[in-house]
């Protein structure tokens, strides 16, 4: 990075820091820290949901699925908007009526304390999991520009975000996020406006955008059918997308803590219920326009000679490696190929493109062209995950971070970096922030002899602060060859719980006939072990039979529901606490 980038990079964070904590001044007790008094717009609630789950791994792994596999990722987040229905229309009114700080609080009202204990428990395992995963997404960044060894960097950067957290409670980070966000917007205009100015002259948007198109990177829509079946192990189609994908924002939005802390924060249920249905509105084209960026970045690199590995520091260990000579023929075929393809994509431009029938007979090189520039890579990555030590060939989370520092001009580098690292340390504040949370209100309170009040409550809960940053750094420093792009690997950690987590909610709000809490207990237990089952098992079975990540979180209801109901029916009714007015 150039000074400039530097200056501009280190003013952005300091600035954005010091504007969270003046802004972040609460009562020093449980509501201030972790509810902001309550007294949150709308504004700040959209903001808060947007932020926490925007983290780096948005910015930073979305442009490179966008350029691997198009933009059918997109479907993931169809269900979003039916979810933020549900939830405004249930599960607001009744985390309000209960006067919660967290989500799993309710539980017991409507259950006991150890369906409670249980549900905070996975919610601890999959948000301390995610949370170390999107502390290492920037650490990557930093690891990759100055070349540091990666755990140092998860240090570095795991400390800073310690210390901004332990700044403030959920008021500091809603106000930080407001700020943030407004440069992220920015910062990813900018980064789609230059991609496309960076093109040669005679190169425009439509072109860029038929380019991508006719290569199979503006795939929105697909059905997810192979042949004439349907492919359950496709993970992005449009049915996994609004099923499957309507279960999982159900829970992450509905019952995950980090994000019920966002919406608890607002003045009234209706700034909650506004904040959560604008999210709704605004995420799918958000994701949208991140992810045609990605598209774009695959039309730019057909005209510009693309690296074969986007990971530097993976090139240069297979370069030190026995495989050298062979990655040096390999460099020769695919720069061979990428030259061929650039002369055939601006004679496709020069031939006038999809307005043009005669031009049509230059796709057929391009995707031939294409296909085996993507075999040469394919090889080249096998060889570093089998045969090179230490190497690892997933480098879709180094792609657009790679365009950016060997494209982009100085001072838009810096703010660039500067984005990601803001959206890590939004999303990562308030992860944080919810697991204290929990601990504090789901553990501390419940089994401490003398439950902490006022100051003594909020000094414990930034002790549980600091300790849940820790943790979360620890969980950073095994999470480098995860093998998928990070932002896929956070929603598969989450689909393995998610499902089963939401269950319980379903239960508790949808069926009280079940009056049951030990069923209700038990089906949760087997009801984990079903899913990870289906997982891990599925590798194993024939490809029929295999499901995509998105359909994990409707198994995991269901079987918490099928199971609750066998279970109740079994052991007979056992009372329980009125909720609502059930008995």
């Amino acid at each position: 990075m150039q000074p400039l980038d530097w200056i501009v990079l280190c003013l952005t964070l300091i600035g954005v820091v010091w504007y969270g904590v003046r802004k972040g001044q609460t009562s020093r007790d449980l509501d201030g820290y972790f509810r902001s008094n309550q007294n949150l717009s709308w504004g700040l609630v959209l903001l808060g949901i947007m932020g926490t789950q925007a983290s780096a791994i948005t910015f930073l792994s979305a442009p490179g699925q966008g350029y691997t596999d198009g933009m059918r990722f997109v479907q993931y987040y169809f269900g979003i908007p039916i979810a933020m229905i549900v939830i405004s229309a249930v599960f607001v009114p009744r985390f309000r009526k209960w006067n919660v700080i967290t989500a799993y609080e309710y539980l017991e009202h409507r259950f006991d304390g150890k369906t409670r204990s249980l549900t905070s428990f996975l919610f601890f395992l999959q948000r301390g999991l995610s949370t170390g995963i999107s502390i290492f997404a920037p650490s990557l960044i930093l690891s990759s520009l100055l070349g540091w060894n990666i755990y140092w960097t998860n240090l570095f950067m795991g400390g800073l975000l310690i210390i901004y957290t332990l700044s403030g409670g959920a008021k500091a980070v809603a106000y930080t996020q407001q700020l943030q966000f407004a440069i992220i917007l920015l910062s990813m205009f900018l980064a789609g406006f230059l991609l496309v100015r960076l093109m040669p002259e005679q190169v425009g948007f439509m072109d860029a955008l038929d380019i991508s198109g006719k290569l199979g990177k503006l795939n929105v829509i697909t059905d997810g059918m192979k042949g004439d079946a349907f492919d359950w192990s496709d993970n992005y189609n449009i049915w996994s997308g609004v099923i499957g994908g309507f279960f999982l924002a159900l829970s992450y939005f509905g019952t995950d803590q980090s994000q019920v802390g966002r919406f608890l924060t607002g003045k009234s249920i209706r700034e909650s219920r506004l904040g959560l249905l604008m999210n709704g509105l605004v995420k799918i084209p958000m994701q949208f326009l991140i992810l045609l960026v990605g598209a774009l970045l695959f039309s730019f690199y057909a005209f510009e000679r693309a690296p074969l590995i986007f990971n530097q520091v993976q090139q240069d260990r297979i370069e030190r490696s026995a495989y050298r000579d062979s990655f040096q023929l390999a460099l020769l075929q695919y720069d061979s190929l990428l030259i061929r393809k650039r002369m055939v994509a601006e004679q496709y431009v020069a031939a006038g493109g999809q307005s043009s029938d005669t031009a049509s007979v230059y796709i057929p090189q391009l995707q031939d062209l294409q296909a085996g520039a993507d075999g040469v890579r394919k090889k080249v990555k096998r060889w570093l995950n089998e045969k090179v030590p230490g190497g690892d060939g997933s480098d879709t989370n180094y792609i657009f971070i790679r365009f950016v520092t060997d494209h982009l001009p100085a001072g838009l580098v810096g703010l660039l970096i500067a984005m990601i690292f803001l959206a890590s340390w939004g999303s990562i504040a308030a992860a944080i922030n919810s697991l204290a949370a929990c601990t504090m209100v789901d553990v501390h309170q419940r089994f401490a002899s003398k439950p902490a009040v006022g100051e003594k409550a909020y000094r414990l809960s930034r002790f549980y602060t600091l300790g849940w940053g820790i943790f979360c750094i620890v969980v950073a420093m095994f999470t480098y060859n995860l093998g998928n792009s990070l932002i896929e690997a956070v929603n598969i950690l989450g689909s393995l719980f998610y499902g089963v987590i939401l269950g319980v909610f379903v239960i508790a709000m949808y069926m009280p006939g079940i009056r049951s809490a030990s069923a209700v207990f038990w089906a949760m237990i087997v009801g984990e072990f079903i899913v990870l089952g289906v997982f891990f098992y599925g590798y194993f079975w024939p490809e029929s039979f295999k499901l995509g990540f998105l359909w994990l979180n409707p198994v995991g209801v269901i079987a918490v529901v099928l199971l609750a109901f066998l279970f109740d029916r079994k052991r007979g009714q056992e009372k329980t606490p009125s909720v609502d007015g059930v008995q």
